[in-house]
């Protein structure tokens, strides 16, 4: 029976493209001392299983979130119970999910929009819409937004930049990106909003107004295009890039730990196969060397701020390191600060603080990098939700995850400014 089902899903992927995740569970996992910490460790870098860790094993204050294939469940449930390790079923049954994703999408799906306007910001959209309405929104407002192409993906998409300027040369700059882990929509989704209430709120609020009066603000949504692309027509579940890996038949690099900040030290991984594998070399991913390289010529960026999702949380370097960061006091005030914003809407709770003591260690990430070329307000947001829904969350939530987000985001763009000469 087992062997029928694998040759199923073979046939399946081989005639329509797509993966499937028919009984595939997401197990949340909590360890109740040091040592069931050591073995979901251990279990989660089983390569036979083919386990996908989607909340990595840190400490104790945190639980382990794994997507569990349908024919490894027996032997992992096993495991644990042998263990004495307490987990719970957080998904059920994960195609079930995408499922109601994918309806979703095309019930929502209409003529193509003309004008930014039109767009359905409240659905989920592939890599062809974005980049439309990109063009769209550069067309509306020629005189406040600019499309700047920093580089080209592994597979030759183009890496598109916003640029939001009022005039000026060589001005302080912001730079916010999203997507650059690949399944996680709810950062595109956000990031295509955001672009559009700048330019809504451009002459017309006060505080955003002052902002772009002093700096620019960058903002790359699809940061991560092969991998997006493939979301869409594959695997929904893809994290990384799709760069093939020589020697191995496990494609794609973690484009977040694969940065020149404690890279290749705990907190990645050096299998080709793993989730977080940190690639053969520092900035070998066209989509992190041509962010280095625009970082590098601009000389000006005063605040950097990743969007990943999930876990509710505001990070500040550093992630390789457990030694405070020099700003670490401000940059803490300011988080608290930020997330007091987010939670004033809707009171979506967030926790806060360095990468490494508030969800995990991890080498060779972005903001840990931008941070030492000396952009002191240097963030990683992980949005919603906390695990219910995961990767999978369902589309009536980007609208309120992106409009609490957009607080938080102003409370540090207005922190920056003001603190910048």
């Amino acid at each position: 029976m087992m062997k029928g089902l694998l040759v199923l899903t073979v046939l399946f992927v081989a005639i329509f493209g797509k993966e499937t995740f028919e009984g595939d569970q997401v197990l949340r996992i909590t360890g109740k001392d040091e040592v069931q910490l050591a073995l979901l460790k251990d279990l989660a870098e089983m390569e036979h299983l083919q386990l996908d860790v989607w909340m990595e094993p840190n400490d104790l204050s945190t639980p382990v979130d794994i997507r569990v294939p349908f024919t490894s469940l027996q032997t992992v449930k096993a495991f644990l119970e042998t263990e004495d390790i307490p987990y719970s079923v957080m998904i059920m049954d994960l195609q079930v999910m995408l499922d109601e994703e994918q309806d979703q999408m095309l019930s929502a799906r209409a003529a193509a929009p003309r004008t930014t306007n039109d767009y359905d910001y409240s659905n989920y959209h592939d890599i062809a819409d974005i980049y439309s309405f990109q063009d769209m929104l550069v067309a509306e407002n020629p005189n406040l937004v600019s499309k700047i192409v920093i580089g080209q993906s592994y597979q030759g998409r183009t890496l598109n930049v916003l640029k939001f300027s009022t005039g000026g040369t060589n001005r302080p700059g912001i730079w916010l990106d999203t997507g650059i882990h690949s399944r996680e929509w709810i950062t595109q989704a956000s990031g295509t909003w955001f672009a559009k209430k700048i330019v809504t709120d451009y002459g017309h609020d006060a505080a955003l107004t002052a902002i772009l009066d002093k700096m620019d603000i960058f903002l790359e949504i699809v940061t991560n295009p092969d991998g997006y692309y493939y979301t869409h027509n594959s695997n929904r579940m893809w994290r990384k890039t799709r760069k093939p890996n020589p020697g191995s038949s496990c494609v794609g690099t973690d484009p977040n730990r694969n940065w020149d900040a404690g890279f290749g030290e705990p907190g990645s991984s050096g299998s080709p196969c793993s989730e977080t594998y940190r690639g053969p070399e520092a900035h070998s991913e066209s989509e992190v060397n041509s962010i280095v390289d625009f970082v590098k010529s601009h000389g000006n960026l005063k605040a950097f701020v990743s969007i990943h999702s999930y876990s509710q949380m505001l990070l500040y370097p550093y992630g390789y390191t457990s030694t405070p960061c020099k700003d670490q006091s401000e940059l803490h005030d300011l988080a608290m600060k930020a997330i007091t914003e987010l939670a004033s809407l809707y009171g979506t709770s967030y926790r806060y603080g360095s990468t490494i003591n508030t969800i995990y260690q991890a080498s060779g990430t972005t903001v840990d990098w931008t941070y030492n070329q000396g952009i002191k307000y240097s963030y990683t947001f992980e949005l919603r939700d906390t695990g219910r829904y995961g990767f999978i969350l369902p589309a009536n939530q980007i609208l309120p995850t992106a409009k609490e987000t957009w607080l938080a985001l102003m409370a540090i763009m207005e922190h920056t400014k003001d603190n910048t000469n």
